[in-house]
Formats: structure tokens, sequence, C-alpha cells
């Protein structure tokens, strides 16, 4: 039987016969290479981004024009999870480091902490343009910025911020932010053109921040005995180090994460004496131990005085912080205090303490620059981070934080 063309040419009613390629089919084809190279874009502006250049930071701007231009919630998922799985890419061997163990647990946890972020930008995705698209990309920026799908909030692109606009503070913040909105509408090109002249002018006169006066930080290689090591031999020489800082005109010298180990009347008594007759304060991480497990702390200790300076409102979920222990009535694990002391006083400086983990997720840095504070002070203990890029991405972020409110910082970490 001969075809029916009905009126047709015979070159389109060939092409309709069945095995000939149609217009719905070749649409088909153009949406999955156009949803690989999305999945790819994401991966590769998730990765340089988070290379721990902090220079490097506002291509993970680009992030929202690769979700918004997802034409299903399936490829928004897959390129969310892209860009934060390779932002976060040094977490799997982390773990490894951290439990001795292989990778497995690692890259498990590397994928369950990928879930809130990507869960949320699938959710928030749609397909019409426009004002709608933009309110719905705040919500979820909002969510993955603040607990409690903040806490796992790495890799937010607002933290590029402080290099876009240094200087400029709350105002950088929301040209920031009103920059990423508009990365998610048809405008998204002219965006990007605007935020490319602002990091080229940002990079040709880049400068890092300044170390306060009389402030100095010590970074210490001495791996994962750091935190372990109570003996009377480790303080000395730690106590021997901040005499020597003293020397070379230091008044404030700041110790890793950890660096004092467990807490006790004795090891402040010990450092009160260790520093008597100096005009000088150390600031330092330990850890407090009480029946229901224990706090991740910065203590101040002098002459005349030691105690407990903050305690760590985040501390790292699952290695450190572990609720559901205490849901289960067994206690144990590190303190969560949240909200809690977002600055603190070092005699007449009021500080922002960062720990660790603090310094990768946004809402504890927002939360203490809504007080004014005079100094950032970042410390961590990174001896698990080997082999990974994790301890650079912490400074780069802190770095692009002091930047944005034009602030002195004070690094010190172990490793």
């Amino acid at each position: 039987m001969t075809p029916d063309t009905s009126g047709r040419s015979p070159t389109a009613a060939f092409s309709a016969l069945p095995g000939r390629s149609s217009p719905l089919i070749r649409d088909h084809i153009s949406d999955h290479w156009r949803s690989v190279l999305l999945i790819l874009a994401s991966v590769a502006c998730g990765s340089l981004g988070w290379s721990g250049n902090v220079l490097a930071l506002p291509l993970a701007m680009l992030f929202p024009a690769l979700w918004a231009m997802s034409p299903s919630r399936r490829v928004a998922a897959l390129v969310s999870a892209g860009y934060f799985l390779a932002a976060s890419r040094g977490l799997p061997q982390g773990v490894a480091n951290f439990y001795a163990a292989d990778l497995w647990p690692g890259l498990l946890l590397w994928l369950a902490a990928s879930a809130s972020f990507v869960a949320v930008h699938a959710v928030a995705l749609t397909r019409h343009p426009g004002k709608g698209r933009a309110f719905r990309y705040l919500v979820a920026a909002a969510l993955t910025g603040l607990p409690p799908f903040g806490i796992s909030g790495w890799a937010h692109p607002l933290t590029a911020a402080g290099v876009l606009f240094p200087g400029w503070g709350w105002w950088g913040l929301a040209a920031a932010a009103a920059g990423l909105l508009v990365m998610v509408t048809r405008f998204w090109s002219a965006a990007a053109i605007g935020l490319a002249g602002f990091w080229l002018w940002s990079t040709a006169t880049w400068t890092g921040p300044n170390l306060p006066e009389g402030w100095m930080g010590v970074d210490l290689e001495l791996g994962r005995s750091l935190g372990r090591d109570g003996s009377l031999e480790h303080h000395r020489g730690l106590i021997a180090t901040a005499r020597i800082s003293a020397s070379k005109g230091a008044q404030v010298v700041v110790f890793p994460e950890s660096a004092l180990g467990f807490w006790t009347p004795t090891v402040a008594r010990l450092w009160r004496e260790g520093l008597n007759g100096l005009d000088l304060t150390v600031v330092a991480g330990a850890a407090v131990i009480d029946a229901q497990g224990y706090d991740n702390v910065i203590v101040a200790v002098g002459s005349g005085a030691a105690g407990i300076l903050y305690k760590e409102r985040m501390p790292v979920p699952v290695s450190m912080w572990q609720p559901w222990l205490r849901w289960t009535g067994q206690g144990g694990g590190a303190k969560a205090h949240l909200f809690a002391n977002p600055v603190v006083e070092v005699g007449t400086t009021r500080i922002a303490p960062l720990i660790c983990y603090e310094q990768l997720i946004l809402w504890p840095v927002l939360q203490s620059m809504l007080h004014s504070p005079g100094v950032i002070v970042a410390t961590g203990n990174g001896w698990w981070t080997e082999g990974t890029s994790i301890v650079a991405i912490q400074k780069a972020s802190v770095t692009a934080w002091a930047k944005l409110f034009d602030l002195p910082v004070v690094m010190a970490f172990n490793t």
C-alpha cells in the first residue's frame, strides 16, 4: 500500500515514516546533550571555584545560572549534585584519614552530606522564567545558608561576595545576592559580564587581609597528636612558643583548635604560671568534658586569669556532633551551641571566633558580623585533611569574609 502523503511533499512524507528522525526525537536528543553539558559545567564550577584559591571563588556564582537552565527537576538535582560533590571532593579522603579506614565510609558520608543541598535545589526549580524563578532561588539560597539545611550548606556562592566587593560590607553582600538572583533569569549573561568586571578589577587590586597589631597566629604541624597529647612536655613546648612570640612584640597569641587538649583546673594553673610576668594573652583551642558530652572551646589565658572564651556553635556533623546519641539517652559527642556567643571579647577587642567547620558554612560568620566585631579569629585542627584542599578552602573562605567586611584576621591551623 502506498503511504498517504496528505498533500505533503515527498520529502516530508518520507521523514514521517517509521524509523526516521522527527522534531520530537531531535528535541529529546538536544535536551539530553544540553543536560550533559550543564552537569559537566557544574562539576567544573564546583571544582575550580572551591579549589582553595580565594580569587577563584566567584566561579561559584555561575552555579545558579546552570541550575536555572536545567530542563527538569531530575537534571536540576544532577547539576546541584555535580556542583556540591565537586566542591566537597576532599571529604572522602578526609574521612578515611580521620577514621583510618578505606574510602567507602567517606564516600557514603560525602553523598549523604549533599542530600539537603540537592533536594532543596531540585524542589525549588521552576520552568517559568521571571520573578518566580528568582524568588525560588532566593528561598533555596536562604534554606541552604541557614539551619537546619544550612548545617551542611558548604560551598555557598555568596561566599564570593568578599572577592567581588571587598570592603563593601553588607552592601556588598546585598550586591552579590542581587547578582545571583539575576543569574537565574533570562538576563544571566548581562549579570555574568557585570560580575566578571568586578572580579577583574578586584583581582588587579587584590591584597590579603591585615593582621591586627599586636596579634600573632601560630600554625603547628603536630598531626593527629594535637588534642591527644596532654603531657607536661607538650604544654611546656607551647608555653615556650608563646613566650618567644611575646619577645617579638605579640600581645595576643592564637593557637589552633584543640591545642591545649582537655581543659582542666590543672592545665589552667600550669598555663597561668607559665605566662607569669608577661603582658600576654594566649587564645587557644581546648575541649571541656561533662556527663552529657563535650564542648569544643576556645580559651583565653594570661598570667592573672584563665577561662573559657567561646563554645563552638557548629561542630563537624557525624565525626563530632552526634545529636542522635542525646536523643537516645546515650550522651556523648560535641555539643552544638548554634546561635550562642557570636562574638566574644579579648581585652577591649571584640572578636568573631570561627572554629574549623564554621568557616565552611554561611550562617556563623554572618551572625557574628551582625555584632560588629573588630577581628576575625579562625582556628582549625586539620591533620585529617592531608592530601586534600580542605584547609586551603577554609582559609580562602575566611579571607573572603574578612575582605568583605574589611576586618583583620588571625588564623592558626594544625596540619
